[in-house]
């Protein structure tokens, strides 16, 4: 049950009208079928706004107290105890997660039990600049690197301000080498255009350069969920998009949103529905990329 659907958690904007929590927990009910098996078993980090988007959220991590006993949840270790994240496995558990006014889950790239076998890589392209040319050429080029690596790959929209690149694993590699994988593609993909992309993270080291943020495959680190909401005017989400429709420019990371994605899914389905199948060992790749860096 959803105490208070008729808060507003996106006030009117624009052009864009209020959306109230009600309204939210219907479209994550709505396409339940379709997010719960990109995020089942992946510990959840909870951005919660229980005043709406107009005043400040916070992150919630562990969920010790205050839960339903038929929610699933897992301890995760950290430096100086163990956090429990809550787990969706089904429609109830994710609405239970929004019943919390949460409006985006983050997950982690690894799935319970197995905390340190990734079942993902992430990139997460973050422009400094609203440059769409750029960030769709730094998408195309990653794309590209990875080719070569022999990794295929997926692209989702952040719903913030860039876009989400991903390889699906085989669950082989640890978090550790996944993490370094990851970095080391960034490093590469940077001194190919210096003057376009970086991995600076602090903002005032970037100037006007995408940051190539390859943080997201670190131990505990999040990223936001396939079909979840932002918090941003107009409930943007992070939508699963084609390569094709990144190239012809037809897509920009906030073009789907709550109200848009029912036919969305109706017109292309789930883009992603085959890509946990595809899986790939980066064994291969982890020695490419040091064959490409020493040459």
């Amino acid at each position: 049950m959803i105490t208070h659907p008729e808060k507003v958690l996106f006030p009117a904007e624009g052009e864009h009208p209020a959306i109230t929590k009600g309204e939210l927990a219907a479209y994550y009910e709505s396409i339940a079928d379709v997010i719960v098996p990109h995020i089942r078993a992946r510990p959840i980090t909870m951005e919660r706004f229980p005043s709406g988007i107009g005043k400040k959220g916070f992150i919630q991590k562990d969920v010790s107290k205050g839960f339903p006993s038929w929610l699933q949840r897992v301890e995760a270790p950290k430096k100086d105890g163990v956090v429990h994240h809550p787990l969706v496995t089904d429609t109830r558990s994710l609405l239970w997660i929004v019943n919390q006014n949460t409006i985006t889950p983050h997950v982690w790239s690894a799935r319970a039990p197995d905390l340190y076998s990734p079942d993902i890589c992430v990139f997460d392209l973050d422009p400094s600049i609203d440059d769409a040319d750029s960030l769709r050429a730094a998408a195309l080029g990653l794309r590209e690197l990875l080719e070569k690596l022999g990794l295929p790959s997926w692209v989702k929209t952040s719903g913030s301000k860039g876009f989400h690149i991903v390889v699906p694993l085989d669950g082989s590699a640890n978090t550790g080498e996944v993490s370094r994988f990851a970095h080391t593609v960034g490093r590469v993909l940077v001194e190919l255009a210096p003057d376009h992309l970086t991995q600076e993270f602090s903002k005032a080291d970037r100037g006007t350069r995408i940051l190539i943020d390859t943080g997201r495959n670190d131990y505990s680190a999040t990223w936001a969920a396939p079909y979840a909401t932002r918090a941003k005017p107009g409930a943007p989400v992070s939508a699963p998009c084609t390569w094709e429709e990144v190239e012809r420019g037809t897509v920009g990371p906030q073009t789907f949103t709550l109200s848009s994605m029912p036919s969305r899914l109706a017109e292309v389905g789930d883009l992603w529905s085959d890509m946990r199948r595809r899986g790939r060992s980066l064994r291969k790749a982890i020695a490419a990329i040091a064959k490409m860096r020493t040459s």
